[in-house]
């Protein structure tokens, strides 16, 4: 098999996600520097928040981000602007994020909400159904999960008041913010009584720790937000979805990687959610990343399984606010019919964790 059959595939765009695709050719040949149509538009399967778009025009491939049609919470995380100037100014010394072109705000555009434009990073990504034809054996799973850690520890590395990334973010009192403003999203975006998302929300607010020294944290650290090498699959030539990025608390970073990191012994109906390939064996647990990142970044992680809690709660906030806009008509596609059960088996994630206080697996 060719390593570019290994290559991350689109598809044909979902019904009532479609682009204005005349406009965006001519636009694009205004504002990009030789491009010249014609314009082919595909769509990325993945994602549950922006939608992300191929466009091909010639030999170039570019992608489109915009927000969801209908979307309306968490506004931060659908600002196309601030993603646009996390790019711009992450890539001088962050080389890992794809080189951003041009930027159209909501007045300019005729589609409704604003976008970005930016260079395609090519390269396989891990869904939760790996590419036909590559074997992901032990071996290459542990090399992939200790690069995985590694690059998260380079991340917090980054000199961001050097980068002009200061405005981005408020990093005193950043996790009681967190904690108070992800349970007012939930509150807002309540549809259903789950009284584990009460019980951890409760918790969560009178246990707020002291803060570690704050770092650039991208906020949604996972497999499938990295785009990785086809011929040497452990080297990541990409890290993609920076929406939420900010300068926060580099813990609450590594509490959100943990929360998608479901383990081989987690219960059954966790490792039923669409969480990602971290069950397979030869990926690094759940505490031999907190280890290893410990190890290597020189910060004191004993503190993690408050930002696990935290973590696991709002990807259930998350998947709550999609199935809102589901349940209110905003959005057709059926896959998030199901979300509300992820809420539940992430809330009941976090309420055995802090049974146990342990981010070990609990069945």
């Amino acid at each position: 098999m060719s390593t570019s059959e290994l290559v991350d595939r689109t598809r044909a765009v979902r019904p009532g996600e479609e682009l204005d695709a005349a406009w965006l050719e001519k636009y694009l040949e205004e504002k990009v520097p030789g491009l010249k149509g014609p314009l082919e538009v595909e769509q990325f399967p993945g994602g549950h928040s922006n939608l992300t778009y191929l466009l091909r025009m010639g030999e170039k491939e570019l992608v489109l981000r915009r927000p969801p049609f209908g979307a309306k919470a968490i506004k931060a995380g659908h600002d196309m602007g601030r993603e646009y100037r996390i790019l711009s100014a992450l890539l001088p010394v962050y080389p890992k994020v794809p080189r951003p072109l041009v930027y159209c705000g909501e007045g300019e555009s005729p589609m409704g909400a604003p976008f970005y434009v930016m260079e395609r990073v090519r390269g396989v990504i891990l869904r939760s159904k790996p590419p036909k034809g590559l074997e992901l054996t032990p071996e290459l799973m542990r090399r992939l999960s200790e690069s995985f850690v590694d690059n998260l520890v380079e991340l917090h590395g980054v000199d961001w008041r050097a980068a002009g990334l200061g405005e981005i973010g408020k990093p005193e009192g950043y996790v009681g913010r967190q904690v108070a403003g992800w349970t007012e999203r939930y509150g807002k975006a309540k549809t259903d009584e789950i009284p584990e998302m009460e019980q951890v929300a409760k918790w969560l607010a009178g246990n707020i720790p002291a803060e570690t020294a704050p770092t650039l944290i991208h906020n949604d650290y996972k497999y499938d937000n990295l785009v990785l090498d086809p011929e040497d699959l452990p080297r990541i030539r990409g890290v993609l979805d920076w929406e939420m990025a900010t300068i926060g608390d580099p813990l609450s970073d590594l509490g959100m990687a943990l929360a998608y990191w479901v383990e081989a012994e987690d219960p059954e109906e966790l490792k039923a959610l669409p969480l990602g390939l971290t069950m397979l064996p030869g990926n690094l647990t759940r505490e031999e990343l907190v280890a290893r990142y410990a190890e290597k970044s020189g910060r004191d992680t004993r503190g993690i399984l408050f930002h696990y809690v935290l973590s696991l709660f709002k990807v259930a906030v998350i998947a709550q606010q999609i199935y809102a806009r589901y349940k209110a008509g905003l959005t057709k596609d059926e896959r998030f019919a199901m979300m509300i059960f992820g809420v539940q088996m992430l809330s009941r994630a976090a309420v055995k964790a802090l049974e146990t206080g342990s981010i070990r697996p609990s069945t």
